[in-house]
Protein backbone atom coordinates (compact mmCIF):
# COMPACT_ATOMS: atom_id res chain seq x y z
CA UNK A 1 0.00 0.00 0.00
CA UNK A 2 3.40 2.47 0.40
CA UNK A 3 3.04 2.89 -3.31
CA UNK A 4 -0.23 4.25 -3.30
CA UNK A 5 -0.17 6.90 -0.60
CA UNK A 6 -0.03 10.81 -1.03
CA UNK A 7 2.92 11.43 1.42
CA UNK A 8 2.64 15.27 0.36
CA UNK A 9 -1.13 15.14 1.38
CA UNK A 10 -0.35 13.77 4.53
CA UNK A 11 2.54 16.09 5.45
CA UNK A 12 0.20 18.90 5.16
CA UNK A 13 -2.55 17.31 6.96
CA UNK A 14 -0.12 16.53 9.78
CA UNK A 15 1.35 20.15 10.36
CA UNK A 16 -2.27 20.96 10.09
CA UNK A 17 -3.40 18.99 12.88
CA UNK A 18 -0.31 20.07 14.86
CA UNK A 19 -0.37 23.53 14.66
CA UNK A 20 -4.09 23.63 15.74
CA UNK A 21 -4.05 21.83 18.46
CA UNK A 22 -0.76 23.73 19.67
CA UNK A 23 -2.55 27.08 19.08
CA UNK A 24 -5.27 25.99 21.72
CA UNK A 25 -3.49 23.94 24.24
CA UNK A 26 -0.16 26.85 24.32
CA UNK A 27 -2.65 29.60 24.48
CA UNK A 28 -1.18 31.39 28.07
CA UNK A 29 0.40 28.00 28.54
CA UNK A 30 4.44 27.74 28.22
CA UNK A 31 5.16 24.22 28.94
CA UNK A 32 3.15 20.53 28.28
CA UNK A 33 3.74 17.73 30.76
CA UNK A 34 2.84 14.23 30.36
CA UNK A 35 -0.16 13.67 31.83
CA UNK A 36 -1.30 16.62 29.69
CA UNK A 37 0.47 14.96 26.78
CA UNK A 38 -1.80 11.54 27.71
CA UNK A 39 -5.24 13.79 27.47
CA UNK A 40 -3.96 16.11 24.97
CA UNK A 41 -6.37 14.46 21.89
CA UNK A 42 -9.37 12.78 21.33
CA UNK A 43 -6.80 10.34 19.70
CA UNK A 44 -5.72 8.00 22.36
CA UNK A 45 -3.24 6.99 19.24
CA UNK A 46 -1.67 10.17 18.64
CA UNK A 47 -1.24 11.09 22.27
CA UNK A 48 0.71 7.70 23.22
CA UNK A 49 2.81 7.91 19.70
CA UNK A 50 4.11 11.37 21.20
CA UNK A 51 4.74 9.45 24.35
CA UNK A 52 6.53 6.33 22.42
CA UNK A 53 9.07 8.77 21.06
CA UNK A 54 9.66 11.07 24.86
CA UNK A 55 10.99 7.17 25.84
CA UNK A 56 12.90 6.66 23.20
CA UNK A 57 14.40 9.40 23.45
CA UNK A 58 14.44 8.68 27.38
CA UNK A 59 16.54 5.43 26.90
CA UNK A 60 18.53 6.73 24.67
CA UNK A 61 19.67 10.13 27.38
CA UNK A 62 20.12 7.10 29.78
CA UNK A 63 22.65 4.77 27.65
CA UNK A 64 24.64 7.92 26.80
CA UNK A 65 25.38 8.64 30.33
CA UNK A 66 26.07 4.69 30.77
CA UNK A 67 28.77 5.09 27.83
CA UNK A 68 30.94 7.37 30.30
CA UNK A 69 34.48 5.34 30.04
CA UNK A 70 35.47 6.94 33.32
CA UNK A 71 33.19 5.67 35.80
CA UNK A 72 32.15 2.35 36.64
CA UNK A 73 27.94 2.16 35.95
CA UNK A 74 28.31 -1.63 36.44
CA UNK A 75 28.49 -1.09 40.04
CA UNK A 76 25.21 -2.25 41.55
CA UNK A 77 24.92 0.80 43.69
CA UNK A 78 26.02 3.36 40.78
CA UNK A 79 23.32 1.24 38.74
CA UNK A 80 20.02 1.52 41.39
CA UNK A 81 21.28 5.40 42.08
CA UNK A 82 21.31 6.00 37.70
CA UNK A 83 17.55 3.98 37.43
CA UNK A 84 16.41 6.34 40.38
CA UNK A 85 17.37 9.63 38.71
CA UNK A 86 15.84 8.72 35.40
CA UNK A 87 12.45 7.70 36.67
CA UNK A 88 11.92 10.77 38.52
CA UNK A 89 13.53 12.35 35.87
CA UNK A 90 10.62 10.76 33.41
CA UNK A 91 7.69 12.28 35.66
CA UNK A 92 9.26 16.03 34.84
CA UNK A 93 8.02 16.02 31.71
CA UNK A 94 8.08 19.84 30.52
CA UNK A 95 7.92 20.69 26.92
CA UNK A 96 8.15 24.09 25.12
CA UNK A 97 5.64 24.33 21.95
CA UNK A 98 8.82 25.05 19.51
CA UNK A 99 10.30 21.33 20.70
CA UNK A 100 6.77 19.77 20.91
CA UNK A 101 4.65 20.46 18.06
CA UNK A 102 7.49 18.65 15.75
CA UNK A 103 6.66 15.53 18.27
CA UNK A 104 3.19 15.84 17.56
CA UNK A 105 3.39 16.05 13.85
CA UNK A 106 4.99 12.73 13.58
CA UNK A 107 2.88 11.25 16.25
CA UNK A 108 -0.22 12.14 14.10
CA UNK A 109 1.54 10.74 10.87
CA UNK A 110 2.36 7.37 12.24
CA UNK A 111 -1.19 7.34 13.26
CA UNK A 112 -2.29 7.65 10.01
CA UNK A 113 -0.02 4.85 8.61
CA UNK A 114 -0.68 2.86 11.65
CA UNK A 115 -4.41 3.08 10.89
CA UNK A 116 -4.38 2.71 7.01
CA UNK A 117 -1.34 -0.17 7.03
CA UNK A 118 -0.67 -1.90 9.69
CA UNK A 119 1.67 -4.39 8.30
CA UNK A 120 4.50 -1.82 6.87
CA UNK A 121 4.33 -0.25 10.34
CA UNK A 122 4.16 -2.56 12.44
CA UNK A 123 7.21 -4.23 10.12
CA UNK A 124 9.51 -0.58 10.29
CA UNK A 125 8.50 -1.35 14.26
CA UNK A 126 10.18 -4.79 14.43
CA UNK A 127 13.36 -3.41 12.44
CA UNK A 128 13.99 -0.87 14.47
CA UNK A 129 14.14 -3.42 17.06
CA UNK A 130 18.19 -4.74 17.91
CA UNK A 131 19.18 -8.09 16.31
CA UNK A 132 19.07 -9.89 19.49
CA UNK A 133 16.04 -7.62 21.36
CA UNK A 134 13.02 -7.60 18.96
CA UNK A 135 10.85 -9.13 22.05
CA UNK A 136 12.31 -6.82 24.49
CA UNK A 137 11.57 -4.25 22.41
CA UNK A 138 7.95 -4.88 21.62
CA UNK A 139 7.72 -5.82 25.51
CA UNK A 140 8.69 -2.52 26.02
CA UNK A 141 6.39 -0.08 23.45
CA UNK A 142 3.31 -2.64 23.24
CA UNK A 143 1.47 0.32 25.58
CA UNK A 144 1.93 2.96 23.08
CA UNK A 145 0.01 0.54 20.55
CA UNK A 146 -4.07 1.21 20.57
CA UNK A 147 -4.58 1.14 16.80
CA UNK A 148 -4.85 -2.51 14.96
CA UNK A 149 -2.74 -3.86 17.94
CA UNK A 150 -3.70 -7.15 17.62
CA UNK A 151 -1.94 -7.45 14.44
CA UNK A 152 1.82 -7.12 16.07
CA UNK A 153 0.44 -8.47 19.81
CA UNK A 154 0.80 -12.18 19.34
CA UNK A 155 4.32 -12.10 18.72
CA UNK A 156 4.87 -10.74 22.24
CA UNK A 157 6.97 -13.49 24.31
CA UNK A 158 6.75 -15.83 21.01
CA UNK A 159 10.68 -16.46 22.17
CA UNK A 160 10.47 -19.11 19.13
CA UNK A 161 10.87 -17.30 16.38
CA UNK A 162 14.37 -17.12 17.77
CA UNK A 163 16.76 -14.00 17.24
CA UNK A 164 16.39 -13.24 13.11
CA UNK A 165 13.70 -10.20 12.75
CA UNK A 166 12.78 -11.99 9.09
CA UNK A 167 10.44 -14.36 11.10
CA UNK A 168 8.83 -11.50 12.90
CA UNK A 169 8.10 -9.66 9.57
CA UNK A 170 6.77 -12.56 7.93
CA UNK A 171 4.10 -13.52 11.21
CA UNK A 172 2.62 -9.87 10.98
CA UNK A 173 1.79 -9.97 7.30
CA UNK A 174 0.12 -13.33 7.98
CA UNK A 175 -1.60 -12.43 10.78
CA UNK A 176 -2.82 -9.21 9.11
CA UNK A 177 -4.41 -11.75 6.84
CA UNK A 178 -6.07 -13.75 8.94
CA UNK A 179 -7.79 -11.48 11.39
CA UNK A 180 -8.07 -8.23 8.93
CA UNK A 181 -11.86 -8.76 9.11
CA UNK A 182 -12.02 -8.51 12.72
CA UNK A 183 -10.13 -4.82 12.86
CA UNK A 184 -11.19 -1.54 13.60
CA UNK A 185 -12.42 0.16 10.10
CA UNK A 186 -9.37 2.49 9.11
CA UNK A 187 -12.95 5.26 8.68
CA UNK A 188 -13.35 5.08 11.68
CA UNK A 189 -10.18 5.47 13.41
CA UNK A 190 -9.82 8.20 10.95
CA UNK A 191 -12.39 10.12 12.14
CA UNK A 192 -11.01 10.36 15.45
CA UNK A 193 -8.98 12.72 13.84
CA UNK A 194 -11.60 14.97 12.47
CA UNK A 195 -12.13 16.92 15.62
CA UNK A 196 -9.35 18.70 14.70
CA UNK A 197 -9.10 19.00 11.08
CA UNK A 198 -11.12 16.06 8.98
CA UNK A 199 -8.83 13.53 6.97
CA UNK A 200 -9.53 12.88 3.20
CA UNK A 201 -9.13 9.11 2.67
CA UNK A 202 -9.50 8.97 -0.82
CA UNK A 203 -6.86 12.51 -1.13
CA UNK A 204 -4.27 10.00 0.87
CA UNK A 205 -5.18 6.82 -0.52
CA UNK A 206 -6.50 7.44 -3.87
CA UNK A 207 -6.64 3.79 -5.33
CA UNK A 208 -7.68 2.02 -2.03
CA UNK A 209 -9.84 4.41 -0.33
CA UNK A 210 -13.09 2.21 -2.16
CA UNK A 211 -11.85 -0.93 -0.28
CA UNK A 212 -10.82 1.20 2.79
CA UNK A 213 -14.63 2.30 3.09
CA UNK A 214 -15.76 -1.02 2.72
CA UNK A 215 -13.43 -2.73 4.86
CA UNK A 216 1.50 10.25 40.11
CA UNK A 217 4.93 9.14 42.36
CA UNK A 218 5.91 6.23 45.02
CA UNK A 219 6.03 6.72 48.91
CA UNK A 220 9.45 4.35 49.19
CA UNK A 221 11.20 3.50 45.42
CA UNK A 222 10.55 6.00 42.15
CA UNK A 223 8.79 4.28 39.15
CA UNK A 224 8.87 5.70 35.51
CA UNK A 225 6.45 7.61 34.26
CA UNK A 226 6.63 5.31 31.35
CA UNK A 227 5.86 2.48 33.39
CA UNK A 228 2.88 4.08 35.37
CA UNK A 229 1.44 4.71 31.49
CA UNK A 230 -0.63 1.06 31.72
CA UNK A 231 -0.25 0.25 35.18
CA UNK A 232 -2.50 2.95 36.04
CA UNK A 233 -4.89 2.17 33.14
CA UNK A 234 -5.17 -1.59 34.26
CA UNK A 235 -5.28 -0.11 37.98
CA UNK A 236 -8.62 1.74 36.82
CA UNK A 237 -9.97 -1.04 34.88
CA UNK A 238 -9.66 -3.04 37.94
CA UNK A 239 -11.71 -0.77 39.98
CA UNK A 240 -14.32 -0.28 37.84
CA UNK A 241 -15.31 -3.79 36.83
CA UNK A 242 -18.34 -5.04 39.03
CA UNK A 243 -17.57 -8.83 38.16
CA UNK A 244 -14.70 -11.29 39.43
CA UNK A 245 -13.51 -11.24 35.89
CA UNK A 246 -11.65 -7.95 36.43
CA UNK A 247 -9.29 -7.74 33.20
CA UNK A 248 -11.45 -8.11 30.14
CA UNK A 249 -10.11 -10.80 27.85
CA UNK A 250 -8.12 -9.41 24.63
CA UNK A 251 -9.44 -10.50 21.07
CA UNK A 252 -7.86 -13.36 20.34
CA UNK A 253 -5.93 -13.59 16.88
CA UNK A 254 -8.33 -16.37 15.26
CA UNK A 255 -11.46 -14.86 16.58
CA UNK A 256 -14.29 -15.69 13.67
CA UNK A 257 -15.14 -12.22 11.83
CA UNK A 258 -17.60 -9.83 13.63
CA UNK A 259 -19.23 -9.92 10.47
CA UNK A 260 -21.43 -12.83 11.06
CA UNK A 261 -23.48 -11.21 13.93
CA UNK A 262 -26.91 -10.24 12.92
CA UNK A 263 -27.80 -6.52 13.21
CA UNK A 264 -30.51 -5.10 13.18
CA UNK A 265 -31.96 -1.41 12.91
CA UNK A 266 -33.26 0.13 15.88
CA UNK A 267 -36.64 2.03 15.82
CA UNK A 268 -36.24 5.24 17.47
CA UNK A 269 -40.12 6.55 18.14
CA UNK A 270 -40.40 2.61 19.82
CA UNK A 271 -36.94 3.24 21.80
CA UNK A 272 -38.57 6.45 23.05
CA UNK A 273 -42.23 5.05 23.88
CA UNK A 274 -40.38 2.72 25.98
CA UNK A 275 -37.54 4.96 27.93
CA UNK A 276 -40.25 7.28 28.18
CA UNK A 277 -42.69 4.70 30.51
CA UNK A 278 -39.83 3.42 32.50
CA UNK A 279 -38.70 4.85 35.64
CA UNK A 280 -36.26 3.62 37.32
CA UNK A 281 -33.26 5.11 39.44
CA UNK A 282 -31.28 7.29 37.15
CA UNK A 283 -33.14 7.04 34.05
CA UNK A 284 -34.90 10.45 34.09
CA UNK A 285 -31.80 12.68 35.38
CA UNK A 286 -30.27 14.74 32.27
CA UNK A 287 -26.99 14.71 31.40
CA UNK A 288 -25.04 17.60 29.67
CA UNK A 289 -23.08 15.59 27.62
CA UNK A 290 -22.88 12.05 27.31
CA UNK A 291 -19.44 11.76 28.16
CA UNK A 292 -20.51 13.37 31.66
CA UNK A 293 -22.81 11.04 32.26
CA UNK A 294 -20.66 8.33 31.12
CA UNK A 295 -19.91 5.95 34.25
CA UNK A 296 -16.30 4.75 34.66
CA UNK A 297 -17.96 1.18 34.70
CA UNK A 298 -20.34 2.05 31.42
CA UNK A 299 -17.23 3.33 29.84
CA UNK A 300 -14.99 0.09 29.92
CA UNK A 301 -18.25 -1.77 29.24
CA UNK A 302 -19.18 0.09 26.17
CA UNK A 303 -15.77 0.57 24.94
CA UNK A 304 -15.02 -3.45 25.34
CA UNK A 305 -18.58 -4.51 24.15
CA UNK A 306 -19.63 -1.85 21.60
CA UNK A 307 -16.23 -0.21 20.09
CA UNK A 308 -14.02 -3.38 19.70
CA UNK A 309 -12.05 -1.77 22.41
CA UNK A 310 -10.76 1.45 20.81
CA UNK A 311 -11.80 4.28 23.70
CA UNK A 312 -10.86 6.40 21.10
CA UNK A 313 -14.29 5.06 18.94
CA UNK A 314 -16.23 5.22 22.05
CA UNK A 315 -15.22 9.24 22.66
CA UNK A 316 -15.86 10.19 18.84
CA UNK A 317 -19.22 8.47 18.45
CA UNK A 318 -20.77 10.60 22.06
CA UNK A 319 -19.23 13.41 20.90
CA UNK A 320 -21.20 12.90 17.46
CA UNK A 321 -24.22 11.64 18.99
CA UNK A 322 -23.76 15.32 21.81
CA UNK A 323 -24.35 16.94 18.03
CA UNK A 324 -27.54 15.24 16.71
CA UNK A 325 -29.85 17.74 18.27
CA UNK A 326 -32.45 15.25 19.46
CA UNK A 327 -32.92 11.81 20.21
CA UNK A 328 -34.52 11.03 16.78
CA UNK A 329 -31.52 12.20 15.24
CA UNK A 330 -28.94 10.37 17.60
CA UNK A 331 -30.43 7.35 17.07
CA UNK A 332 -30.53 8.13 12.99
CA UNK A 333 -26.70 8.47 13.25
CA UNK A 334 -26.36 5.42 15.45
CA UNK A 335 -27.83 3.33 13.36
CA UNK A 336 -26.17 4.44 10.11
CA UNK A 337 -22.21 4.88 11.85
CA UNK A 338 -22.42 2.34 14.38
CA UNK A 339 -25.26 -0.25 14.40
CA UNK A 340 -24.11 -2.00 11.18
CA UNK A 341 -20.77 -0.29 10.74
CA UNK A 342 -19.31 -2.22 14.56
CA UNK A 343 -22.79 -5.04 13.95
CA UNK A 344 -24.25 -4.50 17.13
CA UNK A 345 -26.70 -6.34 18.42
CA UNK A 346 -29.99 -4.02 19.01
CA UNK A 347 -31.37 -6.75 21.72
CA UNK A 348 -28.52 -7.09 23.86
CA UNK A 349 -28.58 -5.55 27.28
CA UNK A 350 -25.23 -3.46 26.80
CA UNK A 351 -26.81 -1.32 23.55
CA UNK A 352 -30.01 -0.95 25.52
CA UNK A 353 -27.81 0.69 28.28
CA UNK A 354 -26.20 2.50 26.37
CA UNK A 355 -29.49 3.86 24.50
CA UNK A 356 -30.49 4.52 27.68
CA UNK A 357 -27.78 7.30 28.06
CA UNK A 358 -28.61 8.79 24.51
CA UNK A 359 -32.19 9.02 25.71
CA UNK A 360 -31.37 10.71 29.17
CA UNK A 361 -28.89 12.83 27.18
CA UNK A 362 -31.63 14.47 25.08
CA UNK A 363 -34.77 13.61 27.16
CA UNK A 364 -36.66 16.85 27.62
Amino acid sequence: MTDQINSNYLETYASKYASEVCNKFFQGRKFIGGQEIIELTNSTQVNFFILKRLFGLWQEELEKLKSNPFFDYRDITVHEALTQFMNVLSKRIKVERSHFEPLLKQAVQDAVKVATDPVTFYQNEIKQAQDDHVNDYLKENKKYYKWHAPVIAFLIDKTGFGLNKEPYIKAIAANYQAIQDDLESVNLLLATLGDVAPFDLDTYLPKAAETAEVAEENDTQESSFFDQIEGQEEEVKKEAEPKPEVEAPQKEVMTPPSSTKATKILDAELLRRQFETESYVGMKAAVATLSEGLAINQRFMFTRELFDGNSDLLMHALKQIDESGNFLSAIDLINLRFVSELNWDAESDVVKEFLQLVYRRFDD
